[in-house]
């Protein structure tokens, strides 16, 4: 039997790996009440960028963009960057802008 900890930690590598869940599969796969996985994932969502959703395609939704393990700038360096953005032209502001994409922190509000 896992520890809480144990199966957070499992549930957020599937949600990263999958990017979507339902609560039912996952109490299904993790052998937990429903309720159990709704604590999971509110305790989860307080330090990862996951959300729910109601109805049709509902269930837990990992942020487009949010990889485990992957670096992102911090608000600083962001803030440099798109500074030094406003300076260049053509396919070096692309590049700058892919750079803070991909580099970026995504927020809860972008899906």
């Amino acid at each position: 039997m896992q520890s809480a900890v144990e199966r957070r930690q499992a549930i957020l590598e599937i949600l990263c790996e999958r990017r979507h869940e339902k609560i039912d599969n996952l109490a299904f796969e993790f052998e937990v009440d429903r309720r159990t996985i709704r604590r999971d994932i509110e305790v989860l969502s307080i330090s990862y960028p996951l959300y729910t959703t109601k109805g049709t395609g509902g269930g837990v939704h990992v942020v487009d963009g949010y990889r485990m393990g992957k670096q992102y700038l911090t608000k600083e360096q962001k803030d440099l960057l798109e500074k030094l953005a406003t300076r260049l032209t053509g396919e070096d502001f692309k590049t700058m802008q892919s750079i803070l994409k991909k580099f970026g922190e995504p927020t809860r509000g972008e899906k």
